[in-house]
Order: structure tokens, then C-alpha cells, then sequence
């Protein structure tokens, strides 16, 4: 008889960003779930920076919050201070970031996790994975062995991990962890295709080296927002942030080592993060840029360490600090950890399918970095999306797949499944079509009924949700009888906000259209405004100025709905399809599309492609032929 040392319907390795929300998700939904990690006090390490959120990432958060996922709740719990990103353009860009005590969001995680009904936390390496009768049976470097229906990994950085500084380079994991060295070639061996990808990070300064007096001030938002719907007040903020600058001193010492860097010296053969760059690749790319951004951030209330983002580097250390005394404020600085590179096994995506299952592997799925993203807001939302799919499977519900109209999270996970990752993937608000549909504002509205209907969102919670769907109908109601009569207080502010006078009664929501007007602007006339939460007024004025471009995008949205609906069968060979060229037939046949849109969207493949498809499906009998 095999002795199994446990067997679990959902097995997660790695308890970083991306298999904390898998496991907590598959936890809740019912099923006996494990969360492998190879050192309990790494559980939701930031080894980067000390922030959550960002531009698109916020969205990301707000979503997995909407859901009904944990990242934006405890971001809330450990903020340090918060400030709204993009506020000078349009709200389809506006991106929630918070300054975080990363010690205490670690802690915090694991405490959830240990705390979670269904959920084990094991300290553990798994350095072998196989196919076995009714699922999955893993193995540890103490030779424990456990059967698991379904497995998803979420190995982060630790895959393979190689630590690259100067010269020097050695197996390691992040934050001076072991890397896991032994469950790549298991993977490899299974017939997953990986390949190598790297990242890295900055230097941390001790607070008492910098002289702040030099640096510009950043301050939070007052007051500032939280990222999680169910936050009532995050209170003040704690903490200032600061800015200084790179000089051409700086350049010049990065110039003169350059081939000192691993990655210039050709020692690196990960590719890295074309929009998240070693500072060395910032000047060799724009050598004509005089200078560069550094914000200086806090890493917690109780460290003295301080976070130099935006400066990453894999050069020796003492060309480092050579290099950071160049910058204003640093010429003292003193260095408590150098920089990094980290070179990682990471997965080609578009061997998974929208639900993140591997389409060859029933059963096994993957997130985030190992599928070839980068940021821990990427990396929860695969893991939420992959925890929810696994327990689904165990429970034989119909799998979660978020479409690209529906979410950023739905827009990440096609853009990997479909086009795949050929360097370290980065979510921005750029890659969504549907971006002013998308906001962050609304992510309540757009997925909060669907983390209900999984079972993720409390029934107190999404009545609560339903009555400030309520609410806002009323308020646009209001706002469209409610009329303003004419008079000389206000016209006086019509005029001095540079917009047109009245001379008669005007409605609400006419003046509201007014791009120079808002809600506080028409406080004083507004005799009659009811008290709400401060995020409806938010929805219901950017729904009021953008009215049009609202419509107009989601008329669009329609118009991809309908190619979304045209299934394609999985297991067609399109290489008998005449008509496409060989280059499509290829895609498509790796690919396998689930319909025309997601087709449409592949590389390769062009409209005229797409056409052929169409032509075919409807000789063939239409959705008839399509994948259940």
C-alpha cells in the first residue's frame, strides 16, 4: 500500500503574490487545499519594491478585490501612504498605489493563510511532480510524497533561480532564499516548455546616510483611498516619500563598467523587462537623456531600510555605490542591500488555455511569473484566476474565464494565453481596448456578481453592493429632473471656471457634462444633494461626462462579443483548412482558439485569416462545430 503524507483536492507551490490567492480562493470555495512554500518566512515577500498598485496594477488590485480576493484588503491593512497616480489625465488612467510596510504584509498574509478553514501551510520544496490515477502526486526534497486532484504553480522567481552581481553569480532565490533547484527538470521532463527570464532590483540605503534636506517631498492623497470596497478608512498617512535625480557623474560611472555587467558581458541569457529596465540599460538605451527619476521609499515602520526605485542594476557592488553617490542626497550613502539580477525557469503561456490549465495537462495550472509575467499585481491576479479554476474543476462547476471587455484581469490573461510572453509581461492600461469601460472606479460593478455567484463575496457584502447600484440609478435620476434656476452667484462661478453663463433653469446634469464643472464646484447650488459613499459620486460623474465615449466603446464591445460567440472546435487541425496561410495555420494549430476573437488576436494571423474562419464556420454549420 503507497503511504501518502497528505492528499489534497488543490495543491499550490509557492505562497508568494500568486499562490496566496490561489490557495485562499480554492480554500474558500471548499476543497482541502495546500500551500507549498520553501520557507515559511518568505510567504508573501516583496522582494522588489515596497508598493502595491500603480498604473493598470491598481486596477488589477481593485479587481481581485472585487472578486473577492485578499491583496487589496491586507495592502490596506500594512498601507503606508497612498496617492492616486495619473490625475492629470482622463479616469480611464487613474491608478491607485500604496506605499506598504512589507514586512508586515507578509506577516499578515501568512497569518490568513494559517488562519484559512481547508488550508494547510507547509514548509516544503517540491522537486518532483507527476501524473498519477485521479490527478497529480508531488514529491519533496525529504521524499514526503502527497496526491492532489489538481496542482497549480506559482513559483515566482525560484524556478531555476540564479542571482547575478558583477562577476559573481550562484543559485539563489530572492532575498537570499535557496532557489529551487530540482523541480525544473521534473517540468522539463513532463514536456512543459520553459525558458528564461530575468528581473531585478534595487539597492535598500540605511534612512540615517540620506541627507532628505536635498530631496524633493512626496506626499500622499488626503484623504487617501483604499483599494479594498470592504476598507471604511485607511486614516492618515505615515510616511513621506522623496525624489531626487541621476546626473551626468552618474552616467559616466555606469559608462565606465559597463562591461562589468553580467548582462553586457553576455553572462545573462534571461530576457528582462523591456518597461522595468536595469538603471545601466536606462543610460546605454538613452544615452542622450540627461538624467533619470529615483524615488526614495520607506520599506516599513520598523526598518531604517530605504528603497531606491527605479534604480536597478546587476553591476559589482562597489560600482553600485559609486554610481548612488553621484545622486543628490546620496553622497553618503550607505549600502544595507545591493542590487540584484535574478534569472528564473518561467513557462511559454500559450501552452494554457484562458483558464490557465494547461491544455495538454488536465489538472494543472499555472501563475504568475512562472507564466511569464512580472509584478506581484500580475502574479495575485493569475493566482485568484487559477485557485478558482482548480477548485471548480475538483467540484465539477463550470470554469471561471475572464474576457478582455469584462476586466484588465480577463485582458492579462488572453494577452498571455493568445500572444504569449516573449520577455517579462507588464499589465498597462495601454493594452486594454476597452480601457474607459475598465476603470478602476467601476471594477465593483463590472466583477463583484461574478465573486457572488462563485460563493467568494458574502451575502452582507454584495446587498451592500446592491444598494449603491441603487443608489447611483437615483442619483442619475436626480441629477436629470433636478434644474438649477439662473442667478448672478452663479454665473459669477460659471464664468470664473472659464464656461458659458445661464439664463434659465438649467439641469444638473446639463452643467455636470460642463468638462469645468463637477460635484464640488456645484456644492453650494446643490441644496438638495443626499449623503453617499464618495465612490458613487465618483461613477456617476465620470458616467455623466463621458457619456458618449462610453457608448460608443462598449457598441464596440458588442461587435466583439459577436466574434466571441463564434466557437471554434479545440481539437480541429487547421492545416487542412484551406485558404489560411502557413504561418496562421501554425498559430492557430499551437493556439487552438476557443473562438474568432480570441483567433483574431493571435499573432500571425491576419483579417484576411479570420475571414477564411468565417467562411468556414458558417459552412459548417456555425457554433454547431464549436467547443462546448
Amino acid at each position: 500500500m503507497t503511504y501518502f503524507a497528505g492528499e489534497y483536492d488543490v495543491a499550490v507551490i509557492g505562497a508568494g503574490h500568486a499562490g496566496i490567492e490561489a490557495a485562499l480562493a480554492a480554500a474558500r470555495l471548499g476543497c482541502r487545499t495546500a500551500v507549498f512554500t520553501i520557507n515559511m518566512d518568505a510567504v508573501g515577500n516583496c522582494p522588489c519594491n515596497p508598493s502595491i498598485g500603480g498604473t493598470a496594477k491598481g486596477h488589477l488590485v481593485r479587481e481581485i478585490d472585487a472578486l473577492g480576493g485578499e491583496m487589496g484588503k491586507t495592502a490596506d491593512e500594512c498601507f503606508l501612504q497612498s496617492r492616486m497616480l495619473n490625475r492629470g489625465k482622463g479616469p480611464a488612467v487613474h491608478s491607485l498605489r500604496a506605499q506598504i510596510d512589507r514586512r508586515k504584509y507578509s506577516d499578515t498574509m501568512k497569518h490568513k493563510l494559517e488562519l484559512q478553514d481547508n488550508l494547510e501551510l507547509r514548509q516544503a520544496e517540491i522537486t518532483d511532480i507527476e501524473k498519477c490515477d485521479g490527478g497529480w502526486l508531488l514529491t519533496t526534497q525529504m521524499l514526503a510524497r502527497y496526491r492532489c486532484k489538481t496542482v497549480v504553480i506559482a513559483t515566482g522567481t525560484y524556478l531555476g533561480g540564479r542571482i547575478y552581481v558583477g562577476e559573481v553569480s550562484y543559485e539563489g532565490g530572492p532575498d537570499g532564499m535557496f532557489p529551487a533547484t530540482r523541480l525544473g527538470a521534473s517540468l522539463k521532463e513532463l514536456g512543459l516548455p520553459l525558458r528564461r527570464f530575468k528581473t531585478g532590483t534595487p539597492a535598500r540605503m540605511l534612512r540615517r546616510s540620506i541627507d532628505f534636506s536635498q530631496l524633493e517631498v512626496q506626499q500622499g492623497d488626503t484623504p487617501p483611498q483604499p483599494f479594498s470596497y470592504e476598507t471604511e478608512s485607511l486614516g492618515d498617512n505615515k510616511v513621506v516619500c522623496h525624489i531626487s535625480w541621476t546626473n551626468d557623474d552618474t552616467k559616466q560611472v555606469i559608462l565606465e563598467n559597463i562591461h562589468r555587467s553580467p548582462l553586457y558581458a553576455g553572462r545573462i541569457e534571461g530576457v528582462g523587462p523591456r518597461y522595468c529596465p536595469s538603471f545601466e540599460d536606462k543610460v546605454m538605451r538613452f544615452k542622450d537623456k540627461p538624467r533619470h527619476q529615483l524615488f526614495i521609499e520607506p520599506c516599513g515602520e520598523n526598518t531604517e531600510e530605504m528603497y531606491m526605485q527605479g534604480m536597478s542594476s546587476s553591476l559589482p557592488e562597489e560600482v553600485q555605490l559609486k554610481f548612488y553617490r553621484t545622486i543628490k542626497g546620496l553622497e553618503n550613502c550607505v549600502m544595507m542591500r545591493p542590487a540584484y539580477a535574478i534569472e528564473y525557469d518561467c513557462v511559454d503561456p500559450t501552452a494554457m488555455n484562458a483558464t490557465l490549465e494547461f491544455k495538454d495537462y488536465p489538472g494543472l495550472y499555472g501563475a504568475g511569473q512562472f507564466n511569464g509575467s512580472s509584478g506581484y499585481e500580475e502574479a495575485a491576479a493569475q493566482g485568484f484566476v487559477a485557485g478558482v479554476n482548480a477548485a471548480l474543476k475538483v467540484l465539477g462547476r463550470e470554469p471561471l474565464v475572464l474576457t478582455r471587455d469584462s476586466s484588465y484581469i480577463g485582458t492579462l490573461i488572453d494577452d498571455l494565453v493568445t500572444k504569449g510572453a516573449n520577455e517579462p509581461y507588464r499589465m498597462m492600461t495601454s493594452r486594454s481596448e476597452y480601457r474607459l469601460v475598465l476603470r478602476q472606479d467601476n471594477a465593483d460593478e463590472r466583477l463583484t456578481p461574478t465573486g457572488y455567484r462563485l460563493g467568494l463575496i458574502s451575502e452582507k457584502r454584495y446587498r451592500r453592493f446592491l444598494e449603491k447600484q441603487e443608489q447611483k440609478k437615483a442619483e442619475i435620476k436626480r441629477l436629470k429632473s433636478t434644474t438649477i434656476a439662473p442667478s448672478d452667484e452663479l454665473n459669477e462661478m460659471l464664468v470664473s471656471r472659464e464656461t458659458s453663463p445661464v439664463t434659465t433653469g438649467t439641469r444638473l446634469i446639463e452643467l455636470m457634462k460642463r468638462p469645468q464643472l463637477g460635484y464640488e464646484a456645484l456644492r453650494a447650488f446643490d441644496t438638495e444633494r443626499p449623503q453617499l459613499d464618495p465612490n458613487v459620486f465618483e461613477q456617476v460623474e465620470i458616467e455623466v461626462k463621458y457619456e458618449g465615449y462610453i457608448q460608443k466603446q462598449l457598441r464596440q464591445v458588442e461587435q466583439m462579443r459577436r466574434l466571441e460567440n463564434k466557437r471554434l472546435p479545440f481539437d480541429f487541425d487547421y492545416k487542412t483548412l484551406t485558404g489560411l496561410r502557413l504561418e496562421a495555420q501554425e498559430k492557430l494549430n499551437k493556439i487552438k482558439p476557443l473562438n474568432i476573437g480570441q483567433a483574431s488576436r493571435i499573432s500571425g494571423v491576419s483579417p484576411a485569416d479570420v475571414s477564411v474562419l468565417l467562411i468556414w464556420l458558417a459552412a459548417n454549420g456555425g457554433q454547431r462545430n464549436g467547443a462546448s
